[in-house]
């Protein structure tokens, strides 16, 4: 097979994404108290930033009309998904309003803390930082909490699980 080589513009804007989408990330689920009330977005853009103090980042896109309330949040909860929570995260990147379709309770920062994740990373707001089309949001973790299973992975614009190889 040939490689195919170019460079990122508006003309390969798609082959760009393809590229992107070869890098296989896990799903999670941010989520918020707001005025309006709770409020949810599906990410895949998260990774740890540093261990001490323990910091991670996530970013949301500028044009999500989520963007802002995310941004401006004093905390929020970052939920790894568990493999048979496909549903759960298609729902919240349609509708990050519309709590009907998850089982939560507020964790200790008030934050939505969603039930049956395979992590669960309780932050407070740290910084955000411009960044193109999209905005970096950094957190300090003040809790974690955890299960055993196997996570939900998004690759080349297709859900599914891992594969262990032994």
């Amino acid at each position: 097979m040939a490689e195919t080589s170019f460079i990122p513009g508006p003309d390969t804007a798609r082959a760009y994404r393809d590229a992107l989408g070869s890098f296989g990330t896990g799903v999670t689920v941010v989520t918020t108290q707001t005025e309006r009330g709770p409020l949810a977005i599906t990410v895949n853009s998260f990774t740890s930033v540093s261990l001490e103090p323990p910091l991670l980042l996530w970013c949301p896109a500028r044009a999500s009309l989520r963007h802002d309330a995310f941004v401006s949040a004093a905390n929020f909860a970052i939920h790894v998904m568990a493999e048979d929570q496909l549903g759960l995260a298609k729902h919240f990147a349609a509708n990050g309003e519309d709590f009907s379709a998850a089982a939560w309770q507020p964790n200790a920062l008030g934050a939505p803390a969603l039930e049956g994740v395979l992590a669960r990373f309780d932050c407070c707001e740290f910084a955000a930082h411009p960044a193109g089309d999209h905005t970096i949001v950094i957190g300090e973790v003040a809790s974690v909490t955890t299960r055993p299973g196997k996570g939900l992975i998004f690759k080349r614009g297709q859900y599914g699980g891992f594969l262990e190889q032994t």
